[in-house]
């Protein structure tokens, strides 16, 4: 899902109370924490996943996520990213993005 610049922004707002639900160990991003990473954002839409590594390692991480998951990054702070991916079933969302952003 492709977002504007305004809606990455409104959902930066919405993730500032949120913890983080996935945190990368030292053998980085497996195959379990893509698993985690998925099961995750099927139910809350909106994560936060703590990855301690340096910043070029960071981006690297949060780009091989949006590729295996198509979620999309909304920010990166610190050692946190923040992902969406709307859900498939539109009675099952819990995150409406508003339309005139």
């Amino acid at each position: 899902m492709d977002l504007t610049s305004a809606q990455r922004k409104w959902l930066r707002g919405r993730s500032h109370a949120l913890e983080p639900v996935v945190r990368l160990g030292k053998n980085g991003l497996t195959d379990g924490v893509i698993a985690e990473i998925d099961g995750a954002l099927a139910s809350h839409e909106l994560i936060k996943v703590q990855a301690p590594a340096p910043r070029s390692e960071k981006e690297e991480i949060a780009h091989r996520i949006e590729e295996a998951l198509d979620a999309s990054l909304v920010g990166l702070v610190g050692h946190v990213l923040i992902l969406f991916r709307r859900q498939a079933d539109p009675e099952l969302r819990k995150i409406e993005i508003p339309k005139d952003l």
